[in-house]
């Protein structure tokens, strides 16, 4: 192999290896993992690679690549298989075969810790106090069932600190999708039984809480209490309508369903999540790293681990393919989850009838996403001749400003590549030190912070750069950009024709002699309008975060020597923020636990610059 480095001889390297379980890292010259694999005898597996003999191209290609490798000895195959996985998630190596899927899974939060406990959308590590249910296989399923739990239990969904600075009822109570703890409507006692009546439908025990539901409305209606058993009827039916809609008519197991699809060098994975026999949604991936002969049965065990790195396995996966090292991948799964992991190949009936399910789901994901790739590259090729590019752009970024009346601005960096938009590249820039409302200013700092890091290698560059604007942020971002030395990248501006009206943009760019008004039906114009206003969205999201925080925060946060207990004081003393401003020094150090010097320091601060 020429390409090693001069430090790493193959016959060495291979005669130090052990016959042991493990996994190995094949790296380049610049230590960056190309490959992760693993193997139940490293030697044997290792060696493969240096024989030279039956290689794919696309494995020649990378061991043209390869400098050293590392190996990591592990105490089973099983442990050589969940360290595998994990260093892919990881690194991404870019000759594994890679899900794309950045997001972490959703979870449902409940507040159980607290004496009126809230339900809440949630991502991220399962360690707060309460209870957390899933995870579901997207967004939708879960709002789906936070809508439902509104209607039958109505227990609270709003923020902890909305709720604890209510004096009167929200539009929920009004519509009869919460009981106002936040005002004392319901006891702690009757809102903690329907908390429990929530937790057991969560928990998938429905047919308990519909004999709980129905022995209320029976309990109302031998109070002659009509109305209150007509509301626990309306409950009830509800309930039933609910696990009819979802009811799948695979009894009320749990498991995944798993179904692989390969077509025209596309692939693509389907998991499907069955819950108690009802459907909690589906999450799809498109595998990278692959060759095009790849099949399903061996995409399917290569994406298992990485489907279920960060997620407990249930206790059945419907395969809809023949199963190669079956109980490994079993001991693997049954090792993170609470309770053993069976894969099923050979599925029958209601089961087969939602695999094929799921096959159909996968095919036209592919179909969708080759239309979509097919229009987007008509899109990309129409902005190349529009602006007189030498070839089709494939990667394209976008900045713009937002801010309100110059404050808490906020520079937005959108990219767009050959599939679309890419939202995972996307970055937000907090702007700092300009003066209000300078949109040339807040360009420039945006930029330099951008193509600063660009020029360090640690961001790919792209090839056509838009700003939203006119010839004046065209000429600020070509001055910010000539002065890091970037080449190689078109700058363009996108400005809003008359009265703002879509379709009279005028775009202004390096490769142009002048101004280019586009057709109003040109697919280039419309791509254009596409970035130009998903940079837009983000920049305003990103500054409604930004003053949202600002209208939140407390000056008193700034002064050294005041922690959180010492504002809570003040606060309290003076009766909210007003009275502090307005306190002289000499009554600021009356409140407790401040002193003659402090209550000098804050007041300094607090009144500097004033007349």
């Amino acid at each position: 192999m020429s390409s090693c480095s001069e430090n790493f001889v193959v016959k060495d390297f291979l005669r130090t290896l052990s016959h042991a379980p493990g996994i190995y890292q094949m790296l380049d010259a610049q230590d960056e993992i190309l490959y992760v694999g693993k193997a139940r005898d490293l030697k044997k597996r290792v060696s493969t690679y240096f024989q030279g003999r039956s290689l794919g191209p696309r494995t020649r290609q990378m061991m043209d690549a390869v400098a050293r490798v590392e190996v990591t000895v592990t105490a089973s195959e099983a442990e050589a298989l969940l360290l595998e996985n994990t260093l892919i998630k990881q690194h991404h190596p870019r000759y594994n075969i890679l899900l794309r899927d950045d997001k972490s899974y959703p979870y449902l939060y409940a507040s159980t810790h607290q004496t009126y406990p809230g339900l809440s959308f949630y991502r991220g590590r399962r360690r707060r106090q309460g209870r957390t249910f899933g995870p579901y296989a997207g967004v939708g399923p879960v709002r789906d069932t936070m809508s439902v739990l509104q209607k039958l239990f109505r227990i609270r969904q709003c923020s902890d600190s909305f709720f604890q600075n209510r004096s009167r009822p929200c539009l929920q109570y009004q519509i009869k999708r919460c009981t106002a703890p936040c005002v004392g409507y319901i006891t702690p006692e009757d809102y903690r039984a329907d908390v429990e009546l929530t937790l057991r439908f969560l928990e998938g025990r429905n047919e308990e809480v519909l004999e709980d539901l129905t022995r209320r409305m029976d309990d109302a209606a031998a109070r002659l209490e009509y109305e209150e058993a007509g509301e626990w009827r309306d409950r009830v039916q509800s309930l039933q309508a609910i696990q009819q809609h979802y009811r799948t008519g695979v009894g009320s197991r749990h498991f995944d369903v798993l179904a692989a699809v390969c077509e025209g060098g596309w692939h693509c994975v389907e998991v499907g999540s069955i819950r108690d026999g009802a459907s909690h949604g589906h999450r799809r991936y498109f595998p990278e790293g692959l060759d095009s002969e790849v099949d399903g049965s061996e995409l399917l065990p290569a994406s298992l681990g990485q489907v279920y790195v960060d997620r407990t396995a249930p206790p059945e996966i419907l395969w809809g393919h023949p199963v190669r090292d079956q109980a490994l991948l079993e001991e693997c799964l049954s090792a993170r989850a609470p309770g053993r992991v069976r894969l099923q190949p050979r599925l029958r009936g209601r089961r087969r009838a939602q695999m094929e399910l799921a096959i159909r789901n996968a095919q036209q994901a592919i179909a969708t996403q080759m239309q979509s790739r097919a229009g987007m590259g008509a899109r990309l090729a129409a902005m190349g001749e529009a602006l007189l590019l030498d070839s089709m752009p494939m990667r394209i970024e976008c900045f713009d400003i937002s801010h309100t009346r110059g404050e808490a601005p906020v520079a937005s960096c959108v990219v767009f590549g050959a599939e679309g938009p890419m939202p995972q590249e996307y970055r937000r820039f907090n702007i700092t030190g300009i003066e209000p409302g300078d949109d040339y200013a807040a360009m420039r700092v945006a930029l330099t912070r951008r193509y600063t890091r660009v020029q360090k290698g640690e961001y790919p560059a792209p090839d056509v750069l838009f700003v939203d604007g006119g010839p004046g942020q065209w000429h600020v971002a070509r001055a910010a950009l000539d002065a890091l030395e970037v080449r190689n990248v078109v700058l363009a501006a996108v400005a809003k024709g008359e009265g703002r009206k879509p379709g009279l943009e005028t775009v202004y760019a390096d490769t142009l002699e002048g101004p280019l008004r586009l057709p109003k039906q040109s697919v280039a114009l419309h791509l254009i309008q596409q970035i130009r206003d998903e940079a837009h969205r983000f920049a305003i999201i990103g500054h409604r975060k930004r003053r949202a925080r600002r209208q939140t925060e407390s000056p008193l946060e700034e002064i050294p020597g005041v922690g959180a207990k010492r504002r809570q004081a003040l606060l309290r003393y003076f009766g909210g923020w007003q009275g502090v401003r307005d306190a002289t020094a000499h009554e600021l150090a009356r409140a407790p636990g401040v002193g003659a010097v402090l209550a000098q320091d804050i007041y300094d601060y607090l009144h500097e610059g004033v007349a």
